[in-house]
């Protein structure tokens, strides 16, 4: 999952490379977003997570993506090529991320919120790399973020094929064109891909964004270095992989409606308070972002988790490809939204906007909680 935001950390150099606007640069994740719903809608409506085994699906799929990220370093000096191939980034990784969530539940029955979790989390974690990898020998070198992601994304690709099915995988399934629309007419699956329709609006964005937002408050407070705005943004993202462990225990034993419900609240109230902290020194704002950063990915999990409990069986990686497909979709917007109100307010309340998607992910998953089927959640307890 380093391919995702490679691009995106390499972006001040890019930019300044390439003559880039603001708006452009968002383009360079937003081709990802965009890739990887073409990729995941395509996928849904073929049944491929179904039909075709996962561990091979995976292995390809993050090679392939490798191999765009590795031509953009090697290769491409402008920004049209660039959005090509991170589109086709894009489209790989929608056969890496649900497939690996259908490994997962395959060996999984009872503790499922901690298995995605985990899962979850190395996805967290995988997406901040490029943060580090920047910080530590790739400011002003593009091409060492790009070709060290290309490397890491190669390396998982690798390590899946080891990886057997588990006793709980669902067997291949035949094609069946009236899979998604079973999935689109279930009010208990589709109140849980509320939730995380609401969670994904500020998530993506946020972690596009967040590098950027450090800058400026930076700048706001006396200065600092772009490496450190680096740093600070992998641990921001990656202690959401923290995050997303701790959920997953807590909501096998509490209930997946409760835990995402609870963490959408502070990660909701945090969108806001950014502005409370911006400007300020780095011994408030760390502080801050880390709980933000645990928080805001920590419900992620039990979204897919609860799906995988509610839909059919046969069809489980269908289900959660169509999900992810919605999900990153609408992050397409709100990655687009946060520049427009950086124009409007600035930086320090730029992330506001993003609070009404947790609102409403809270409101789907207490009404899912509600729900006669909430009793197939985390072993009845919602």
């Amino acid at each position: 999952m380093s391919l995702w935001f490679s691009a995106t950390a390499a972006a001040p150099e890019l930019a300044t490379r390439w003559a880039l606007t603001p708006a452009e640069t968002a383009w360079l994740t937003n081709a990802v977003q965009i890739g990887f719903v073409v990729g995941a809608l395509g996928s849904a409506g073929l049944t491929i997570s179904d039909v075709v085994t996962p561990r091979y699906l995976f292995a390809v799929s993050a090679i392939a993506g490798a191999a765009a990220t590795v031509t953009i370093a090697a290769v491409v000096d402008a920004l049209g090529p660039a959005l090509l191939l991170r589109f086709l980034t894009g489209v790989a990784l929608a056969g890496v991320y649900p497939p690996g969530m259908k490994i997962l539940a395959g060996w999984f029955k009872d503790g499922r919120g901690f298995a995605i979790g985990v899962l979850v989390g190395a996805l967290t974690v995988g997406s901040a790399m490029p943060h580090l990898i920047r910080a530590i020998g790739g400011v002003d070198e593009p091409r060492v973020v790009l070709y060290g992601a290309g490397a890491l994304a190669t390396l998982g690709g690798l390590l899946v094929l080891v990886v057997e099915p588990g006793p709980y995988q669902a067997p291949a399934a035949p094609f069946d064109p009236g899979a998604i629309r079973r999935m689109l007419s279930d009010r208990p699956t589709m109140l849980a891909n509320g939730g995380y329709f609401g969670h994904m609006w500020e998530l993506y964005a946020v972690w596009t964004w967040i590098p950027a937002f450090l800058v400026a408050s930076m700048a706001a407070d006396g200065g600092g270095s772009s490496g450190l705005a680096s740093l600070i943004a992998f641990g921001t993202i990656a202690i959401g992989g923290a995050g997303a462990l701790v959920a997953g225990i807590a909501a096998d034993r509490l209930g997946r409606t409760t835990i995402t419900s609870a963490s959408m609240g502070v990660s909701g109230v945090a969108c806001i308070g950014a502005g409370l902290f911006f400007g300020r020194s780095l011994v408030l704002v760390v502080p801050f972002l880390l709980v933000w950063g645990f928080s805001i990915v920590a419900d992620s999990a039990q979204f897919s988790a609860a799906v995988s409990e509610l839909a059919e069986d046969s069809y489980v990686g269908t289900a959660l490809t169509l999900q992810t497909a919605i999900g990153f979709l609408l992050t397409t917007l709100s990655i687009q939204l946060v520049p427009v109100a950086v124009d409007l307010v600035g930086w320090q309340w730029a992330f506001a906007p993003l609070a009404i998607g947790p609102l409403l992910g809270t409101v789907s998953m207490v009404r899912l909680r509600a729900h006669p089927d909430s009793t197939l959640l985390a072993g009845g307890r919602g």
